[in-house]
């Protein structure tokens, strides 16, 4: 079992954690935002948070909330991230809902995406890759600055216009976007017969599809791993599965991709993914597993 976090992402600081909040800093501006995992006690005092943020989100329900300014900064501003040999951009911006637009952590993913690409190109032309649950983008521009062939799939119509945007910012193209649940589009695709080289999925706790469609993580992950694992390529090929939901264990995840690929996941890797924080406290932000070439 690995234990994951960033280790180049000058855009990005995790300052400090505790008291279900975090303070983070997002290229030159600090934010507050809740964080349930947080459990523990602020290594700073409050005081010093309160000094520094730029902004501090307010929850007035449990998906929802506004922002607080303690100085002045822009409602959108932009960050960049290095990977392979290209900067990926990313639009990020003071939401309803407490996210700006990107999950730093993943970044271990985006660097393993683009690796596993580059060593797929030796052998196959043009990589596909099926990018599932894929928020703003982060993932599917990795692997297109590989030079994959990639569909990106999210059920929120604002957030795929989100990707776009963020592709274009970090000057890619042809990425193929879709509007749509991801479990009924990997059914579909299962019975087609469809393959791919890599896919990449991060799916929420839970959610809906564009037409109302359910989304549990511990009801329908079995199914959804046996799934990948027919339209997979058998060589050749990647897998990234990322899930963020308190409670749910790396062993899971072991368990659902050896179940679902057999021998093959006897070189697969599964851990914990973490931000390290500059006082010195560790933040858990989700479980992977993930298979290479």
């Amino acid at each position: 079992m690995q234990l994951l976090s960033p280790t180049h992402f000058p855009d990005y600081e995790l300052i400090d954690c505790g008291e279900f909040e975090k303070l983070e800093r997002f290229g030159k501006y600090i934010t507050i935002r809740p964080e349930p995992q947080a459990v523990w006690s602020r290594r700073m005092d409050y005081k010093e948070w309160e000094k520094r943020a730029h902004v501090k989100f307010i929850s007035k329900s449990s998906s929802s909330g506004t922002w607080k300014k303690f100085k002045e900064m822009p409602d959108q501003w932009k960050v960049k991230y290095h990977v392979g040999n290209h900067d990926i951009v990313f639009r990020l911006g003071l939401t309803s809902f407490k996210h700006v637009g990107i999950f730093p952590e993943q970044s271990v993913n985006w660097d393993f995406i683009y690796n596993q690409v580059t060593k797929i190109k030796k052998t196959v032309d043009q990589p596909k890759v099926l990018n599932l649950f894929a928020y703003t983008g982060g993932a599917s521009l990795a692997a297109k600055a590989a030079g994959a062939d990639v569909i990106h799939l999210d059920s929120i119509k604002q957030v795929v216009s989100w990707s776009k945007e963020n592709m274009e910012l970090s000057n890619l193209d042809n990425i193929r976007w879709l509007v749509e649940d991801a479990m009924t589009f990997v059914r579909r695709e299962v019975k087609r017969g469809k393959k791919y080289n890599g896919i990449i999925l991060d799916p929420p706790a839970y959610g809906h599809g564009p037409n109302g469609e359910n989304w549990k993580l511990e009801e329908m992950i079995n199914e959804m791993i046996h799934g990948v694992a027919q339209i997979l390529e058998p060589q050749d090929s990647f897998l990234v599965l990322n899930t963020y939901s308190l409670g749910f264990s790396a062993l899971i995840i072991q368990n659902l991709v050896q179940e679902a690929f057999g021998k093959r996941a006897d070189s697969a890797q599964w851990g914990e993914i973490f931000l390290p924080a500059t006082s010195g406290v560790n933040l858990p932000l989700g479980v992977f597993g993930r298979l290479g070439v």
